[in-house]
């Protein structure tokens, strides 16, 4: 029943001219009906309403490579094993598109460059000649990464994958001066369908492009490697090219049976990774072709890296985050400067480990690594903020010292230690993105002897923050770092936000917008939501969440399920309602129902404190489940249906430029809707005023 019914909601989803959010919502990652396949093919890859480029194809066959092309469509083709006249005709478009799309993009075809095999699995759908090519295309501009050549940016990156995940693995493979491009080329280039045979492609498809994530390659092939590890440990005295041989076909085993497990697989462990790897390398791998000396010069920082780079963004939020997912990234930070630099300013969650020992004093620095391990066991058993399984090093951003910085994370990856990262721009890029608050969330931190502070030449300055209380021996920084976002989230070009728009008024993003550049008149602040197609975003700093009510048509993003099932050991935070009630700090609850993108409802109350909202649902004999908890200075839009005014959707993310980038969403049915939208929008801007 569950399967007709998902199929009938999907026929109509394809009607309404859905999306790609829609089809994951319905279809969560399942197998799709072949019937449907290429429609839901054609939403995912966002080419329903493309136009006719074939028809501009002047069917004149004259490229310099053309008949080396020919020669490898018939025999590509010859492998499929079709019927005589079938193969006459796959022949036949297979050429025309192959020769349309190098005239038209003016590429130059090379044999085995993954194209043809990219293309053929398409011909299963039986689709015309133009939708067959603009899927194509498609796939190539959104899945492939750029670079996909021998020694590319692709396998850099993709080694930096293996060696935070599996470091001995990784070290196994480079004493045989194995590169990833000498055994994933193909993988990368073809999404693997170079090396699976047709229904394991189909289903492999199904879910990718529902996921709609192009790392998901990346991971995928790690799970390749990450299962075949005994084999590939047992082949070390094998010859170089007997290794290589055995990796190139280890996607052959691949039956359909096992593509939804090796697709969860890939998704658990790219959870498992830092988000500043898909973050930092979205532009240089996804973004255009760039052939200008920066464009290089990153492509060289690649190559060059020890080991996987974190951000200083996603660290400082790693620290602020409350409830992180469970098996999420938490970060161990280990700051690796000398200790007159560490005196001078640091992180109280930092544990300190001066590079300079292990010159110096090798036995003071083994003592000094086994502490570090000791405290991070005991941070991790604690559950505390400060403490989690992936090791961050920093340096001081300085060249001269970070070259034994460089020599202590060496020493952690010959051990073979797993998750170990590197802070990109060390203490210099902290210092810089706490700016004026920097003495209230550094500590110890001295402007006559900060080196930072030397080399900038400025005056730093404290600037009060109301901070939550705590021990002066505490090592729990996340509440600064929690104040310290929300007060960058108040600033503003020019000054704070201070108006909210009615629900009824139609121009509720435009003055907004205004709001947000100091009052000036603009265009509306244009919505964006988070997804695989993103290039640009920008980080989160020195700016103001842009909050309105306004009217929506309707919601293009679903960013999580709240009724996911939950990690084993994941812990449901069960409450008695009327006791939670009673609770000091609730302003005001709210029954209501909490609606999801494929229609269920659960009863449920929606509470109102003084810094968050908090859902409650309803579990019968009194008792309630917290379900979220979302902090009021992230809601960054408040809309209400046109036809339904008591359907309010709060939407959660942070400013983008001249727009939103919406990274999560709740919907919720409220009889009261006025009343709560009116206090919840009344309490955002204390959060923020209270910042200042």
């Amino acid at each position: 029943f569950s399967f007709l019914a998902r199929i009938i909601e999907l026929e109509s989803a394809l009607l309404d001219d859905c999306n790609v959010n829609d089809i994951f919502s319905i279809c969560q990652g399942k197998p799709l009906p072949e019937a449907l396949r290429p429609d839901v093919w054609q939403v995912c890859l966002d080419v329903r309403h493309k136009s006719d480029q074939m028809s501009l194809f002047n069917e004149i066959y004259d490229l310099p490579f053309q008949s080396q092309l020919r020669e490898d469509c018939k025999r590509y083709v010859e492998r499929i094993g079709n019927d005589e006249e079938d193969k006459v005709s796959v022949v036949s478009d297979l050429e025309s598109i192959m020769t349309f799309y190098c005239k038209n993009r003016n590429l130059q075809y090379e044999a085995d460059n993954g194209w043809i095999e990219l293309l053929l699995p398409l011909f299963a759908l039986k689709l015309n000649r133009s939708d067959t090519f603009n899927l194509f295309e498609s796939i190539r501009d959104t899945y492939i990464p750029k670079g996909c050549k021998p020694k590319g940016n692709v396998f850099h990156v993709f080694r930096l994958l293996l060696l935070y995940h599996d470091p001995e693995l990784c070290t196994v493979l480079d004493t045989k001066k194995i590169t990833p491009d000498l055994y994933s080329l193909t993988w990368f280039q073809s999404l693997f369908a170079s090396c699976s045979s047709l229904s394991v492609i189909i289903a492999m498809w199904d879910l990718y492009f529902q996921n709609a994530d192009p790392f998901m390659v990346f991971f995928l092939a790690l799970i390749i490697l990450i299962n075949g590890r005994e084999q590939i440990m047992a082949l070390k005295t094998a010859s170089k090219e007997e290794i290589i041989k055995f990796l190139i076909n280890m996607p052959c085993a691949l039956e359909v049976d096992d593509v939804p497990d090796f697709c969860s697989l890939a998704q658990y462990y790219a959870l498992k990774t830092p988000t500043s790897f898909k973050t930092d390398y979205l532009k240089a791998l996804y973004g255009k072709q760039n052939d200008s000396p920066r464009s290089q010069e990153e492509s060289n920082k690649v190559s060059q890296a020890l080991c996987l780079p974190v951000s200083v963004y996603e660290l400082v939020e790693n620290s602020a985050t409350e409830f992180p997912v469970q098996d999420a990234v938490r970060f161990f930070l280990v700051d690796c400067r000398p200790a007159e630099q560490y005196n001078a300013g640091h992180l109280s969650t930092a544990f300190h480990l001066d590079c300079n020992l292990m010159l110096q004093e090798p036995v003071a620095f083994a003592t000094a690594v086994q502490g570090l391990l000791t405290a991070q066991k005991q941070a991790i058993e604690v559950n505390s903020n400060a403490g989690g399984e992936h090791l961050c090093f920093m340096g001081s951003g300085r060249v001269e010292e970070d070259q034994y910085t460089h020599m202590v994370v060496a020493s952690f990856l010959q051990k073979n230690t797993h998750y170990v990262s590197l802070l990109t721009g060390g203490y210099t890029s902290i210092h810089d993105y706490f700016g004026d608050h920097m003495a209230d969330c550094l500590e110890d931190h001295s402007v006559s002897k900060c080196l930072v502070c030397q080399q900038h030449n400025v005056k730093t300055k404290s600037v009060p923050l109301k901070l939550p209380a705590t021990t002066p021996s505490s090592t729990d920084l996340f509440s600064k770092f929690s104040a310290v976002m929300k007060s960058k989230s108040a600033e503003v070009k020019g000054r704070l936000l201070d108006i909210i728009v009615n629900p009824s008024s139609n121009g509720a993003n435009t003055a907004a917008a205004a709001a947000s550049n100091g009052g000036a008149p603009s265009l509306a602040a244009q919505e964006r939501h988070v997804s695989a197609k993103d290039r640009n975003g920008k980080r989160y700093r020195n700016v103001a969440p842009v909050f309105s009510i306004d009217d929506e048509n309707e919601d293009a993003y679903d960013a999580g399920d709240k009724d996911a099932p939950q990690a084993t050991g994941e812990t449901k935070e069960i409450v008695n309602l009327n006791q939670y009630f009673k609770t000091a700090d609730i302003i005001n609850a709210f029954k209501c129902q909490d609606v999801h993108m494929n229609g269920y409802m659960h009863d449920s109350h929606l509470i109102i404190t003084p810094t968050q909202l908090v859902v409650l649902r309803e579990l019968g004999g009194g008792q309630a489940q917290i379900m979220v908890r979302r902090p009021l200075a992230s809601i960054v839009k408040i809309t209400a249906k046109k036809r339904h005014r008591n359907l309010i959707t709060f939407k959660y993310g942070f400013p983008d430029g001249d727009g939103l980038l919406i990274t999560d969403m709740d919907r919720f049915l409220i009889p009261n809707a006025t009343e709560a939208t009116a206090l919840v929008s009344k309490h955002i801007v204390q959060v923020l005023d209270n910042a200042k």
